[in-house]
């Protein structure tokens, strides 16, 4: 059957993702539908249905290795024994599904694609030992505020303070994702390292931010991707190199490598303190998972703020909605902050309804200011809270 639509509403976030039937709509009409699940991953209002058929079994080779697979070259790569899934530990690391990441890409009869959702066909020839520094990026532009890493003292700027590229694909599935048409969807310019710092460095010599940014999506999911784009930025230009993630698959090499490049600030996003809440705010099904993914995103808050205090300016971003997550997990982690250091910058975010989540309600200023006086009671120096008002703080 593939893909069944039901109560669309028009948003059109469907046209965003990279189908590889060309049109998702037309797919699910025609019954032409690949079962790759991008579509089901981008929709905001879950009208897209995937139920999957049994496919017709074909006959490819990976890495000259005969199997046979039905259904997309991720299923021949299972087949062929070959360890996928979304652990940067995982041989195959296929964090994002949605074709924005590149992080799985393969090449097939010497070309190179996307092992998430490239449909198999008879006789494909696949190697797997590639490198693809590539990465879907949209929305380049001049921020006048900033991320959770811009250092506070510049965030009441009255011109722009940083210039912002927004990589596709993300690991996580937050039902209230801020930016869900650029975390789930992948139909945007697929760039190397070198034509994105040209992009961004042409911003910057016409705003003189003194800053260049990557943000997402999840921009460190394709570690030569960003690596090498940030050399490059660095090579040409003595900026500032700001690195907006979720810190979820940071470990000490790949932060040091980061800091090696040229990283010169970073924002860190901690979700929670509990795996449970953890899952609750970003979707993620797979305890195991999800546990890893915290505990990283922590060890690299530590790693970080322990070796590099003097060469990165850190700060740490804290999603608050009383639907998400209890103010008593909020002041436990400010009390896991404090002890790591307590001049940490800490910016709360006022999460708004968004994506699937839209019964959620606003926090008010009044909800924000009380978190931030909760925090500064815990002994945090920095924090600040994003509000309806603008960002209030330090």
């Amino acid at each position: 059957m593939g893909i069944t639509i039901k109560n669309c509403r028009g948003c059109n976030t469907c046209n965003l993702v990279l189908c590889p039937a060309r049109n998702v709509k037309k797919a699910a009409e025609k019954g032409e539908c690949f079962e790759c699940g991008a579509c089901t991953l981008a929709c905001p209002y879950e009208a897209i249905k995937l139920d999957k058929t049994k496919k017709e079994e074909v006959r490819v080779t990976v890495d000259d290795k005969p199997v046979k697979a039905a259904g997309l070259v991720k299923d021949a790569l299972k087949a062929a024994g070959i360890d996928t899934g979304k652990s940067p530990e995982n041989t195959i690391f296929m964090p994002c599904e949605c074709g924005g990441c590149w992080t799985c890409a393969v090449k097939i009869n010497n070309k190179i694609a996307l092992s998430c959702i490239t449909p198999l066909s008879e006789g494909m020839e696949i190697e797997t030992k590639i490198k693809a520094p590539l990465r879907v990026v949209s929305g380049f532009g001049a921020h006048m505020v900033g991320g959770v890493g811009t250092p506070y003292y510049l965030k009441n700027s009255i011109t722009p303070i940083e210039v912002v590229g927004f990589t596709h694909g993300c690991n996580l599935r937050c039902p209230q994702c801020q930016n869900h048409r650029i975390a789930f969807t992948a139909k945007a310019p697929i760039l190397e390292p070198k034509e994105t710092a040209e992009i961004l460095l042409g911003l910057e010599s016409i705003y003189m931010t003194g800053t260049v940014t990557l943000s997402g999506g999840e921009c460190t999911l394709n570690k030569e991707w960003l690596l090498e784009t940030i050399q490059r930025i660095k090579r040409e230009r003595k900026v500032n190199i700001h690195i907006d993630t979720n810190g979820t698959i940071l470990n000490p090499a790949y932060i040091d490598q980061l800091v090696k490049k040229g990283m010169t600030q970073i924002g860190i996003d901690l979700k929670a303190l509990k795996t449970r809440t953890f899952q609750h705010i970003t979707g993620i099904k797979d305890e195991k998972i999800a546990k890893e993914y915290l505990e990283n995103s922590w060890n690299a808050t530590e790693y970080t703020i322990n070796n590099y205090e003097e060469k990165v300016y850190l700060g740490i971003g804290i999603p608050y909605n009383k639907k998400l997550i209890t103010i008593k997990e909020i002041k436990k982690m400010g009390q896991k902050i404090r002890k790591i250091n307590p001049e940490i910058q800490v910016c709360i975010l006022d999460y708004r309804p968004e994506f699937r989540r839209q019964n959620i309600k606003r926090p008010t200023f009044n909800e924000m200011i009380q978190i931030k006086k909760l925090l500064n009671n815990e002994g945090l120096k920095i924090v600040i809270v994003q509000t309806i008002h603008g960002h209030i703080g330090p």
